[in-house]
C-alpha cells in the first residue's frame, strides 16, 4: 500500500501545473514512495558525530577576477530592442498585480 495517497500526487501536481492522468496517479504515487524509503533510509544513516556537508571535497573559486572593461553602450542595447521605454527594455507583462 502507498504511503503517499493518489489525491496527495494530484495536489502536487497540481501545484507544479503538471496535468497527469489517472493512471499517472498510480504510478507516480508508486515512485514517489520509492524516492521517500530511500530519503529516510538516508536519514537513518546519518550519524550525530559526522557534521552535514554540501561537498564530499572543498569547493574553491575558479573563476577569474572581475574586471572592468568598455561593454555595449546602453543606446546601442537600446536600439536593437523591439521596444524600449524610459531607458529601460519594454517587456510584456507575465504576472498581474494582487490586491
Amino acid at each position: 500500500m502507498s504511503k503517499i495517497s493518489r489525491d496527495e500526487v494530484a495536489h502536487l501536481a497540481g501545484l507544479a501545473r503538471l496535468a497527469v492522468t489517472e493512471q499517472e496517479l498510480d504510478t507516480f504515487a508508486g515512485q514517489l514512495d520509492v524516492i521517500l524509503e530511500s530519503v529516510a533510509r538516508v536519514g537513518e544513516v546519518a550519524a550525530e558525530d559526522i557534521p552535514p556537508t554540501s561537498h564530499a571535497v572543498p569547493v574553491t573559486n575558479v573563476f577569474r577576477d572581475d574586471v572592468v572593461r568598455p561593454s555595449l553602450p546602453r543606446e546601442a542595447a537600446l536600439d536593437g530592442a523591439p521596444a524600449a521605454e524610459e531607458n529601460r527594455f519594454r517587456v510584456p507583462r507575465i504576472l498581474s498585480e494582487e490586491a
